[in-house]
């Protein structure tokens, strides 16, 4: 048997065992990029960072962060949905990710079918919070105060399209109320005008506005869990109080909708193992976020089941344009 026969045999061996061979790598080989479609500081890229620096010790190989912030997260998504599809380039977003093609109908890609779900890292409870000057200590006086004066309550989002105006709109519909929907694209302004009473409510996740909370400056009606927040303080839910309102923001990790199965499942018990780590939980409920596992098909199909829910939201906003 001639050496080139005998090398031939040998790799065809090697591949029928799945071992790799020559211009094939073993994932990951090499950077991963995690793209946060939101500016630095806030809770998407705060989370995305943590898990970054987790899995850069995981896989022995650098993962970075790159903010793409802009068009309601709109531009980070679209960077990674026309990434090469490898793993290498993926996307750590919130619920808006999956709302953007039910509020923008010009998209240039599908936020739901062009991508593929990673993992469900948590969940944040939206909590209704006013202005003390509203003059009101419930969700049953805010909603009976709403009804005698139709449209005089603002409420700020992080734009058009969040999952911050999304879950005041969802309220809006829930209880029959007319609130007018004032959209943001500094977040940190949200605060200032509720406090300045230029805006008098908003549904934002709970870390958002907590020091507030804790010194009063701002008033914590209702969360929209079927649990109350009880630590570090204390949130009814609207469920309690007669309000049938449930309302979250999930955060996770998304891939471009091409990429293989092995790379989505190699990505997906990365996370959930380094998600053990009481160092990163700690760090995830700091934000106001419940660490959650929901990974590969059973994330798209959380995703796809929370937008049917919510349809009637869309129909809603879509009339008032």
């Amino acid at each position: 048997m001639t050496v080139s026969r005998l090398a031939a045999m040998m790799v065809a061996v090697l591949v029928c065992l799945g071992g790799p061979v020559r211009g094939q790598e073993q994932f990951p080989s090499r950077l991963i990029t995690v793209v946060a479609p939101i500016t630095a500081g806030t809770a998407i890229d705060i989370m995305a960072r943590l898990y970054a620096d987790k899995l850069s010790k995981r896989f022995g190989q650098q993962v970075v962060v790159a903010n793409r912030a802009g068009a309601g997260g709109m531009i980070g998504a679209q960077a990674v949905a026309t990434a090469q599809a490898d793993g290498y380039t993926v996307l750590f977003a919130n619920s808006g990710h999956a709302i953007l093609g039910a509020i923008n109908k010009n998209l240039t890609f599908d936020p739901i079918g062009d991508f593929a779900g990673v993992m469900l890292a948590g969940e944040a409870p939206g909590i209704v919070v006013v202005s003390p000057a509203l003059g009101v200590s419930n969700l049953q006086e805010f909603v009976a105060l709403a009804k005698a004066k139709p449209g005089t309550i603002n409420y700020g989002s992080a734009g058009i399209g969040t999952s911050t105006h999304l879950a005041g709109a969802y309220f809006a519909l829930k209880t029959g109320i007319d609130i007018v929907h004032v959209p943001y694209t500094v977040s940190a302004t949200i605060i200032a005008d509720l406090l300045g009473g230029r805006i008098q409510a908003s549904f934002v996740p709970m870390a958002f506005v907590l020091p507030l909370l804790q010194d009063g400056r701002l008033r914590a009606l209702g969360v929209g869990s079927r649990e109350p927040v009880t630590n570090p303080i204390s949130v009814p839910t609207a469920l309690s109080q007669g309000i049938d309102y449930e309302y979250g923001t999930w955060y996770g990790m998304l891939a471009p909708g091409k990429t293989p199965k092995p790379v989505l499942a190699t990505l997906h018990q990365a996370m959930a193992e380094v998600s053990k780590d009481p160092d990163l939980l700690g760090k995830i409920r700091a934000q106001g976020i419940e660490p959650r596992e929901i990974g590969l098909d059973r994330f798209d199909a959380h995703v796809r089941t929370d937008m049917a829910r919510l349809d009637p939201v869309f129909k809603a906003i879509a009339e008032k344009k």
